[in-house]
């Protein structure tokens, strides 16, 4: 009974200690806070302002290409890359000398097509009516044969009544010969002068052609605008790679027909477009105002307002320091007064300001850590640091505002979990992003 008793009050107290052990493990871990770079939560007033880059780019813009010509084009002239043109302006011109030559082989091929075709039909007039005549000449011997043949028997004797009859029969044959001869000739003739017609027609198509295309080398501006010359990438004889620096068409430059020579920008409605990530999107709102600064014009600053946020996020996107995805939304900012220098592509940096919040508990951004797909932040009691989950209620570029902890709570700059014995307050900026602080 006594060995009995002392096994059950064993297995009890191992009962207890596996539960302690099990309950220890369902409370957050707290880690030593040595080395561990920290802030302190402050209350005040913070701004949600946007912090973007994209480019600008113009309210309409049309591509101009190389007319079709069934061959390689060169280029007379082109206007330079930033030019300032006007509707209808010529903007590109290309060398006639080769559709010219087309041109003039055509028209001397139309002309002797018309002479020929001229003197076929005085020719088959002229075959008309001397082949009308020997028809009523056939005809005439064919009647006056047949009257021979009627003369009595009894007037002329029997081998002369015969030799009439075989010349009625002979009259008679050369007139079906000879309209034979007449329908064959006729036949023969129409289709000489169908063909002759054909390749008239096809002369006065390859001049017609031509004089479209002469017509169409030069190039002339739809609309006000500012221009851009294409690069030409034959100019590394076919060699082309990314980020490759290439010079612009010029005159002399040879193209195929339907490559793109030129751009026209209209100076009118020009934007700024940029994008922005799901989680600053909440901070932008149509009409807010913008300031956008263009690296071509350093020192230049431009006012505008958002006028258009994207309801869908954009193709492509961008991760967030914990290697999560974060989806882009496209914002356009529409210019107060833009400024002629500036152009269809210009990169530029775009401050969307946004509104105020008063009394706000903030932390750092890169205090802020997802745990389990929940935010949360490290706080620091005494030497050690226990994982708490906090609700975000606004974001900016540099910082984060909370709920969910007192101001003046002490958090870590960095993950503890992975800090390294040698981490200190002079590194917290690259250990916040390398350890997984949200920007």
């Amino acid at each position: 009974m006594t060995v009995r008793r002392r096994i059950w009050g064993l297995g009890v107290i191992i009962l207890v200690a596996c539960a302690v052990v099990a309950a220890a493990a369902l409370v957050p871990r707290a880690r030593a806070a040595g080395g561990v770079p920290t802030a302190s939560v402050i209350r005040g007033a913070i701004r949600l302002d946007v912090y973007a880059s994209g480019e600008l780019r113009a309210g309409q813009s049309v591509s101009l290409s190389a007319p079709p010509a069934g061959g390689r084009l060169r280029l007379l002239q082109v206007v330079e890359t930033g030019m300032a043109v006007r509707k209808g302006d010529v903007v590109a011109e290309f060398d006639p000398a080769d559709q010219q030559f087309i041109l003039d082989q055509a028209q001397s091929e139309l002309a002797e097509a018309d002479e020929e075709i001229t003197k076929m039909k005085a020719d088959l007039a002229v075959q008309a009516a001397q082949d009308q005549v020997d028809l009523l000449t056939a005809r005439f011997d064919v009647r006056r044969a047949e009257l021979d043949a009627r003369s009595p028997a009894n007037l002329i004797g029997a081998n002369e009544a015969k030799k009439r009859q075989l010349a009625v029969e002979e009259a008679r044959r050369r007139l079906a010969q000879l309209e034979d001869d007449l329908k064959s000739r006729t036949t023969t003739s129409r289709a000489a002068l169908a063909v002759v017609n054909e390749r008239r027609t096809k002369a006065r198509l390859a001049a017609d052609r031509a004089q479209q295309i002469i017509a169409n080398l030069e190039l002339r501006s739809p609309l006000d605008g500012v221009v851009v010359v294409m690069e030409n990438r034959d100019a590394a004889n076919g060699v082309f790679f990314s980020g490759m620096a290439l010079p612009e068409l010029k005159a002399g430059d040879s193209m195929y027909s339907g490559q793109v020579v030129l751009q026209v920008y209209s100076a009118v409605g020009m934007e700024v477009r940029v994008k922005v990530n799901e989680q600053e999107r909440a901070n932008v709102v149509v009409g807010q105002s913008a300031t956008v600064r263009a690296d071509v014009l350093p020192g230049r600053t431009f006012r505008g307002r958002v006028s258009t946020l994207a309801g869908l996020a954009a193709r492509g996107g961008m991760f967030d320091s914990t290697g999560g995805p974060l989806r882009l939304f496209d914002v356009s900012i529409a210019l107060d007064q833009p400024d002629p220098r500036l152009r269809a592509g210009t990169s530029v940096r775009a401050l969307i300001a946004g509104t105020e919040v008063k009394g706000a508990l903030t932390v750092p951004r890169q205090a802020l850590f997802e745990k389990n797909g929940k935010p949360i932040v490290y706080i620091r009691a005494g030497e050690l640091f226990t994982p708490r989950e906090v609700k975000v209620t606004h974001r900016t570029e540099s910082r984060v505002a909370l709920d969910g902890i007192a101001e003046g709570t002490e958090v870590a700059l960095v993950n503890p979990d992975k800090a390294g014995p040698g981490t200190s307050a002079g590194a917290s900026g690259a250990a916040g992003q390398a350890a997984g602080g949200v920007r």
